[in-house]
């Protein structure tokens, strides 16, 4: 829950100088792994590292749109996590097809490839984890950011599980398993940070002039 319920406080906390220091620290993060990232995971023919490098690029600009509405109203804020919901949502079905046509190809990714870019993310992830946490009970909107930096996380451990898996059956299914549950993991995301902004806009309606949504 935020810590307060009015639209100016939780304004004045989200325009907060640290707040603003902590997300433009996590966009560089992840716009340089973006690009570490799909590099290597097409060399390397994994769909679990080339989702994991997209999943980077979907948070930058997620990191950027947070950017642009801090000191914005509740309900401004509230959409931009609407957008960030939608998007990962789009970044996990994007996910599902990847793996089918990995499947369908018969690809085997390259383990050490695997293992070194996904350690790499890991420690990405935790430092922006790190960063991140003393805001994790803000508004939707912030609340949004600390959910994707935790699924990151996640999805960086499973990342290397999946490494090991390729490495010691020979095959691409453990990738194509992972890449599955990152898709998963996305979607149940962008439930979450949907129904946490759909809560706030509904919340502002009445103070915007604009109808509540039923």
């Amino acid at each position: 829950m935020p810590c307060c319920a009015s639209d100016n406080c939780a304004s004045s906390a989200g325009a907060s100088p640290r707040f603003r220091r902590v997300l433009w620290i996590a966009l560089a993060i992840n716009a340089g792994m973006f690009l570490a990232e799909i590099v290597a995971g097409m060399l390397a023919g994994s769909a679990a590292l080339q989702a994991d490098a997209l999943d980077f690029f979907a948070d930058a600009a997620n990191y950027a749109i947070s950017l642009f509405v801090l000191g914005m109203s509740l309900r401004w804020r509230a959409g931009a996590a609407w957008i960030k919901g939608v998007s990962m949502g789009l970044f996990g079905m994007w996910v599902l097809v990847t793996v089918v046509w990995h499947v369908a190809n018969g690809s085997v990714p390259h383990a050490p490839t695997m293992g070194v870019i996904g350690t790499l993310a890991l420690v990405a992830n935790l430092i922006c984890l790190f960063l991140l946490m003393a805001f994790r009970n803000g508004d939707a909107n912030m609340r949004s950011v600390w959910i994707c930096s935790r699924n990151d996380v996640i999805a960086n451990v499973a990342v290397l599980l999946a490494a090991v898996g390729v490495f010691g059956t020979g095959t691409g299914w453990p990738d194509f398993i992972v890449a599955s549950l990152m898709a998963v993991l996305a979607l149940q995301g962008a439930a979450a940070i949907l129904r946490d902004a759909s809560r706030e806009w509904r919340s502002t309606a009445g103070h915007s002039g604009v109808p509540v949504l039923k």
